[in-house]
Order: C-alpha cells, then structure tokens, then sequence
C-alpha cells in the first residue's frame, strides 16, 4: 500500500487489516475518529507513536499535552495545519 491507496481506504467503512497500528491510528484520526486514533496511539511505545500521539492532542487544541508529546518524539511542534502534519506523518511511514 502506498500514500494514495491509503487516503482512498478512508472512503471505507473499516480499515484495511493489512494496517500496522501506527497508520490504523491515523486512519481513525483521517475519519474523524479521535478517540479511537487516541487509544492505539496510547499503545504504540516508540518515537513515531508519541509523534502521532502529539499530533492528535494537537488536533484536539490541548497543545500543553501535545508539546509534552512531542519531545518524547524528539521533535519541535510542528508549524504547518494539522492536517499536513497527518500526511508528513503518514508519508514518514511509507518511507
């Protein structure tokens, strides 16, 4: 799967199994989905989930929780929308 059949899987009802967690969350976040996205971010232990992890409190407007995060992913606060921080997200996966 790459970027493009990624953002045409939102269409769907569920997402493809085929998933790992990492992008399973931000498919959930792409849907509109918070609190789902929120809950397998909770449980993906390494850099790139306390990125997304960040990203989502800052999609929620709790930047205080979403800077915490973002230094347990060794990562400024990113500048852009949110929604170019989800495709740098989603395309540093499919790197």
């Amino acid at each position: 799967m790459q970027f493009d059949e990624f953002i045409n899987s939102i269409k769907e009802d569920i997402p493809p199994q085929s998933l790992s967690e990492p992008l399973k969350s931000m498919w959930y976040s792409k849907k509109g989905d918070w609190e789902t996205a929120h809950n397998i971010a909770q449980s993906i232990s390494s850099e790139l989930g306390s990125w997304i992890h960040a990203y989502l409190h800052r999609v929620d407007g709790d930047l205080s929780n979403a800077d915490y995060w973002y230094k347990r992913a060794g990562k400024p606060q990113f500048q852009g929308s949110t929604e170019a921080e989800a495709d740098e997200i989603i395309n540093s996966i499919f790197k």
